[in-house]
């Protein structure tokens, strides 16, 4: 086995993170003066929103934190994990707490009902926000695309192995669209002067927060259990190896990402028969160096030499003990 420390460093861009914990936490305090001021239940919905969004950044500062550390003796791959373990704690606040809160707020309105005080207060904070959500919206949807590449945005988030960019992304989206449902409910029962209308928008709000926390969760708890790397990965890790012209042929690989860009990687090779132990050795040495001077990424690479029937021999005995 040979570690490349160099993999161990996370790269991931916090940028797109501060942008959005700025704007939250003025975003938050004036949805709470204005909820407070006109009695909106959908604005209270929205400040509690934005302070839920507050709290997720907090938690994705950390845990982007941890993960940076090095390895060590208690955990000799590293803390890469630590990210997906606070991005699946951060979809699950989104559910539990944003959704919740919005879903409840919005029950209790409609079951009683009172008319919005001085909904202009409400126009100015929700316009303002709107402001800041939309320039925290365009950070954060700017780094997805350095990271998406020609892949669709569903795609991209599909395969995306860097929870910090679409968990903001998604954030900043519902928080845009939570906006607009505020603003129309607050418009629709004042307008109308049905007052249930403002629950409503402050449920569909929960809604929304609920249908965005099962995608960050079910993302996020996909690559706590571990991903493998992308397929041209896969494929350039296999010509790397075969490009020694000692390499018969390279029986399987196996990798799982434990961070954005810390890739494990298990490699069963067949060597010529000619070759003495140090001679392979040496050759199993200068993969490794191919290896991590093309792919930083690879922090662990493991290669057991092995003949095709003897590889078939063990799958077949691996996956006969998982059945």
């Amino acid at each position: 086995m040979r570690t490349n420390k160099q993999g161990a460093r996370e790269a991931t861009s916090s940028k797109a993170i501060y942008a959005a914990l700025v704007a939250n936490c003025l975003i938050a305090l004036s949805k709470f003066i204005a909820a407070f001021w006109t009695g909106s239940s959908s604005m209270l919905s929205e400040g509690v929103h934005s302070l839920v969004d507050t709290g997720n950044e907090l938690l994705l500062l950390y845990g982007l934190h941890q993960s940076r550390r090095h390895p060590d003796a208690a955990r000799p791959f590293g803390y890469g994990r630590e990210l997906y373990f606070w991005s699946f704690i951060v979809a699950l606040l989104v559910f539990a707490l944003g959704s919740g809160a919005a879903l409840l707020q919005g029950v209790m309105r409609v079951a009683n009902p009172h008319p919005i005080e001085d909904a202009y207060v409400n126009y100015i904070i929700l316009a303002c926000t709107l402001l800041f959500e939309g320039t925290s919206w365009c950070v954060s949807i700017a780094e997805f695309r350095k990271q998406k590449r020609p892949a669709g945005y569903f795609q991209a988030f599909r395969r995306s192995k860097d929870p910090t960019n679409f968990i903001v992304l998604f954030e900043d989206s519902a928080a845009v669209v939570g906006i607009l449902l505020a603003l129309a409910g607050t418009w629709a029962a004042t307008t109308f002067q049905l007052q249930p209308l403002d629950g409503v928008a402050s449920i569909l709000i929960g809604v929304l927060l609920g249908v965005t926390a099962i995608l960050l969760a079910r993302e996020t708890k996909s690559l706590l259990m571990g991903e493998p790397a992308e397929p041209e990965v896969v494929n350039a890790l296999v010509d790397a190896a075969s490009a020694d012209s000692a390499v018969l042929s390279v029986n399987d690989i196996i990798t799982v990402h434990i961070g954005p860009r810390q890739v494990l990687v298990a490699m069963s090779v067949e060597f010529g028969d000619n070759l003495s132990t140090s001679d392979l050795e040496a050759k199993i040495a200068a993969i490794e160096d191919r290896i991590n001077v093309l792919h930083p990424e690879v922090l662990a690479l493991f290669i057991k030499p092995q003949t095709p029937s003897r590889f078939v021999q063990s799958r077949q005995r691996r996956l006969g003990i998982e059945e």
